[in-house]
């Protein structure tokens, strides 16, 4: 069925304002009527009032009128009669309408006499009229002609005779036609006052119906775009009849579809690892447990040697490895949700790297054991990488709720997780579960590392040095400085518990700088008493990345005024490699203020000849892990009689470390190693001790 009501806010405001209009418009006219016919019977009162004279001469002047327009029609063509009779018609009319209210009192018999002659010379008037309209219109112009003196002149005579006789007795009735029009006025007062009313009830019935058809449907679009607002983008508006308001809604659902596709779109990209596929790290944040999936246990695994592969064969090859890890840790729990060993709905992330953590249920630790056993076996196979096979193997952290079960937030799992995983990465095991003893350990550290900072600003620490000796000669011909700290709380603290935390932070960086003053120092102390001793110091990974590096060191040397020859800096294999080529520059710019330069640890990294052929370094140092019981491994003798000639080949001065007996002496030096360090020669000195071996094993420059 259609609607009956027009579904256009303009059409129905038109519809509603018309109506209101036009019930003005009759209320309007509905007074001009009664004002009307108020005037017409003052006037026809007026007239009652006249004297017979006037009303006799008006009646003559109608019947002359008559009179008049009939001999007009006589002499009119035929094509303009039509007026002519309309003309006469409407004269016949008036004549008709006067004696019609003059009859309005049968009972009055004189009234009844004289109207009764007036009707009959109105007849006689009649059929003249008829006979004379006749002959007009039979064409015959004579006769028409005598019978409007035979006929209709002396009708027209006779009626004005008679109606001199109204005149007297039309006096008589106006007093009481004046009271009867009294009565009809107030009458119609009343009439027009409930009019009034009934349209005033109409209009506001109106007013409200076309208010109400415009202002519910905008109510509805109202209430349906705050819900789009709060984010109900499911929430659609329906149709209201209303076009405009229906444009508008559909408009509004459309744009409630786009922005719920953009902001799913915002939230996979916020919540998505883009090259994966797997939520990230936000997602893992912001999930908030389940009741009815009590996750427990937060894995953190990362691939192992990926910054390796990276840059020995390229990012596309590490990405690809990621891929493969992310792909293999998702089926794994997936499978393993499956057949109940975990709980259900296990959540897998990547949250940055080579890292990804998973966070799941289970009923027990013996069951992660499960878990560990499918990763490792997921993990075996290598990844194919653009031609190349490359193995994948994952370090893992575990951490739980623990005994007591107390829900713990996800970033705390997530941080144990991460302690354990470090944990298991300096025990070089597969896997680590978090403990309280790793916790206590890691905020011990966190607090040493906070302290270094003042031990470097009070002199806390201590530069101790281990002699170098030549092989040929077997003199000192200088030493290694190592940093010793004694805590003012905690008394000595290793290097080991403090050094690789220092690297991480960046803390490294001062302690070097404290270092390389105090060995400036020595040496400037040494120059009159043991001028052909060098001292070496350790450079950081982290000093190699400092752009401003090499101009501090050679404002400390050029100031200090010192033999730069006799500061000789030691740079790991591995610290070498971070960053190849900038390492390169850098160790130019050293070379450059006179330094001599040694890569320390020689064989335990992963440098490429080529680069190392390019690094401007006057001595290899070979790890202590090749010459421990050097004398009773042919493999490794020959593996350090290569490193030997190499280092030679290349015009390197080569230093064995870690010498304990005289049979790993004997051996090196018949392999030909330059400059041995180690027990065997001396352990590290400081202070008193240092100074009574310099004494006794070094000449005094005179």
């Amino acid at each position: 069925m259609k609607p009956t009501w027009p579904q256009r806010i303009g059409r129905r405001l038109a519809l509603g304002f018309g109506a209101l209009v036009l019930l003005l418009l009759l209320a309007l006219l509905q007074a001009a009527h009664q004002m009307h016919l108020a005037s017409e019977t003052s006037g026809r009162f007026a007239t009652q009032d006249m004297q017979r004279l006037l009303r006799v001469q008006a009646l003559s002047m109608q019947i002359e009128g008559v009179g008049n327009a009939f001999i007009r029609l006589l002499n009119a063509p035929r094509n303009q009669r039509v007026a002519e009779y309309t003309e006469v018609d409407a004269q016949n009319h008036r004549i008709d309408g006067n004696l019609a209210s003059l009859d309005d009192d049968s009972a009055d018999t004189a009234l009844h006499a004289i109207l009764n002659n007036l009707r009959a010379s109105r007849a006689r008037y009649a059929d003249a009229f008829v006979a004379t309209a006749d002959e007009i219109e039979a064409g015959d112009t004579a006769a028409a002609t005598r019978a409007l003196h035979t006929l209709v002149n002396p009708a027209l005579q006779d009626m004005l005779v008679h109606s001199n006789a109204l005149l007297n007795h039309e006096r008589q009735k106006v007093e009481q036609e004046l009271a009867d029009a009294q009565a009809w006025h107030e009458r119609t007062a009343w009439a027009m006052v409930w009019l009034a009313g009934g349209l005033a009830l109409a209009a506001a019935w109106l007013a409200w119906r076309t208010t109400c058809s415009v202002v519910n449907p905008l109510n509805t679009l109202e209430a349906g775009a705050g819900d789009i607002a709060e984010g109900q983008y499911d929430r659609r508006l329906l149709a209201t009849g209303v076009t405009e308001v229906d444009r508008v809604a559909q408009a509004l659902n459309t744009m409630a579809e786009a922005v719920a596709q953009r902001e799913a779109q915002i939230k996979r990209q916020a919540y998505e690892d883009a090259l994966t596929g797997l939520p990230n790290r936000t997602f893992l944040l912001n999930t908030q447990p389940e009741p009815d999936n009590p996750r427990n246990t937060l894995a953190l695994l990362d691939i192992a040697r990926l910054k390796v592969v990276n840059e020995t064969l390229g990012f596309a090859t590490g990405d690809s490895l990621i891929l493969a890890a992310g792909s293999r840790t998702r089926q794994v729990f997936d499978t393993l949700a499956d057949t109940g060993v975990i709980h259900q709905h296990p959540i897998v992330t990547r949250l940055g790297g080579g890292t990804f953590a998973a966070w799941f249920g289970v009923d027990h630790r013996q069951q992660v054991n499960t878990l560990l056993q499918a990763l490792v076996g997921a993990f075996q196979e290598p990844v194919s990488c653009s031609g190349q096979w490359v193995d994948l193997s994952m370090v893992i952290g575990l951490a739980d709720l623990g005994e007591t079960g107390i829900n713990l937030p996800v970033s705390t799992l997530v941080r144990n997780a991460e302690v354990a995983l470090h944990a298991a990465k300096r025990s070089a095991q597969p896997h680590a579960w978090h403990s309280d003893a790793q916790e206590a350990a890691r905020l011990g550290q966190l607090g040493l590392v906070s302290d270094l900072r003042q031990a470097v600003a009070h002199d806390e620490l201590q530069m101790w040095l281990q002699p170098k000796f030549s092989l040929a000669t077997g003199q000192p011909i200088g030493a290694e400085a190592l940093v010793r700290w004694h805590h003012p709380v905690r008394g000595f603290v290793s290097p080991a518990d403090f050094v690789p935390f220092a690297e991480q932070t960046g803390h490294i960086k001062l302690v070097t700088g404290w270092m390389l003053a105090r060995a400036i120092e020595t040496l400037k102390q040494w120059v009159h008493t043991h001028p052909s001793l060098s001292i070496a110091v350790n450079v950081s990974t982290r000093d190699l990345q400092d752009p401003g590096f090499a101009d501090r060191v050679r404002h400390m040397v050029t100031s200090s005024g010192i033999d730069p020859t006799k500061l000789r800096l030691e740079i790991t294999e591995s610290g070498l490699m971070e960053d190849a080529r900038q390492s390169i520059a850098l160790l130019h710019s050293l070379t450059d203020i006179g330094l001599p330069l040694s890569i320390d640890d020689f064989g335990t990294g992963y440098s490429s000849l080529a680069y190392l052929q390019k690094m401007p370094v006057s001595e290899l140092k070979i790890d202590r892990s090749f010459i421990d019981r050097i004398d009773t491994l042919p493999g490794t003798q020959q593996l350090v009689r290569a490193m030997v000639e190499m280092g030679h080949g290349l015009g390197l001065m080569v230093t064995a470390e870690g010498v304990e007996t005289e049979a790993e002496r004997a051996t090196l030096q018949a392999l030909g190693v330059d400059v041995m360090q180690g027990y065997l020669g001396s352990r590290p000195l400081h202070g008193a001790a240092l100074q009574t071996w310099l004494d006794r094993h070094t000449p005094t420059a005179s």
